[in-house]
């Protein structure tokens, strides 16, 4: 099976399940000699983990236990293994739970003669905490070959709630709110919408606006290996994202090309031919609403909304995708 895979050199395998005896990853591709870094990991996992007031109360410290591939905080070149106990599944929680429409659980047990449908089981979003680590580690090798490329995703909108649109500037520089915006008026907006959902057993979507920039240049293959469809297919791998586009958001029905080639670089995203062009790499996310809903949301542990949580989880593939690309540009040139 190949659908725990992920990457050509860069590669990454996810195990575990949310209710089993724990989650982790084993990661092929980072070179000998680079630095680890505990803190960089630890960042990514506490802004993913759950148990904050607006977000499932499941309290997992997530604390990674490292049990190869690295030695004296360097990498070894060998595969590191990385490995998080579950400490605090409700396995109760999910007996003779009603089918969660949207949601994985029927579509996986059409296939699958046997699996362990609790939590979810693989198809849970606890499964991200693997790609996050994964992703960790990818920033941890690129920062240090271009200190200057940075990664950060932010909420563009919750529901009906919208954030303000940055320059590059002021997107990477300003700081953000815990679900994702830097608008204090738009995040209190959404703090009340979210605690009302929490009582109503409601849930809710929204958008994810990610940009890289000073990207490496010139990653990617020009026909099937592009840059754009490893980003596409890395994102759409993530289960709650509906829709992928790249570039500032238009509406190709309503506008002619001698228009469209007229607008700002950005329309492009950063990517031209389905290589990096070194410009910012822009795309957005559309994110569904949580299946877990009504009484099944009252009952148990679910997010009312998974935009805020799911922010280091796009970065994460980000810089999965962008690790496996710059090693595939070392062997061709």
């Amino acid at each position: 099976m190949t659908g725990n895979l992920f990457g050509s050199l860069y590669r990454v395998m996810s195990f575990g399940e949310s209710h089993g005896a724990g989650l982790g990853v084993v990661v092929e591709g980072l070179p000998s000699g680079l630095n680890f870094d505990e803190k960089v990991l630890n960042d990514f996992l506490s802004r993913r983990k759950p148990g904050g007031a607006l977000v499932s109360s499941r309290k997992e410290p997530d604390l990674s236990k490292i049990l190869s591939g690295v030695f004296e905080n360097k990498f070894l070149g060998t595969p590191v293994t990385c490995v998080f106990e579950n400490k605090d599944a409700k396995s109760e929680d999910y007996k003779d739970l009603p089918e969660r429409r949207g949601h994985a659980d029927s579509a996986w047990s059409d296939k699958y003669k046997h699996l362990d449908p609790r939590g979810g089981g693989r198809s849970s979003g606890r499964e991200t905490v693997s790609r996050v680590a994964a992703g960790a580690f990818a920033k941890m090798a690129l920062s240090q070959s271009f200190p200057e490329m940075k990664v950060r995703a932010l909420a563009s909108s919750i529901y009906n709630i919208q954030d303000e649109h940055l320059a590059d500037e002021a997107y990477f520089s300003m700081q953000s709110s815990d679900l994702g915006f830097v608008s204090e008026v738009q995040h209190e907006k959404a703090v009340s919408l979210l605690t009302k959902a929490q009582k109503d057993g409601e849930s809710y979507g929204g958008v994810v606006e990610l940009r890289v920039q000073s990207p490496i240049k010139s990653l990617g293959q020009p026909v099937f290996g592009k840059f754009k469809a490893d980003l596409a297919s890395a994102m759409l791998s993530l289960g709650a994202v509906k829709s992928f586009s790249i570039g500032d958001q238009v509406d190709l029905s309503q506008v002619k090309g001698t228009d469209f080639h007229s607008l700002p670089k950005s329309v492009y995203g950063g990517i031209q031919g389905g290589l990096t062009s070194g410009d910012t790499i822009k795309f957005f996310c559309e994110i569904k609403p949580t299946s877990s809903i009504l009484d099944v949301s009252k009952k148990g542990r679910h997010d009312p909304c998974i935009v805020p949580r799911l922010l280091v989880v796009i970065e994460s593939m980000v810089w999965m995708v962008l690790m496996d690309h710059w090693l595939q540009r070392k062997t061709e040139i």
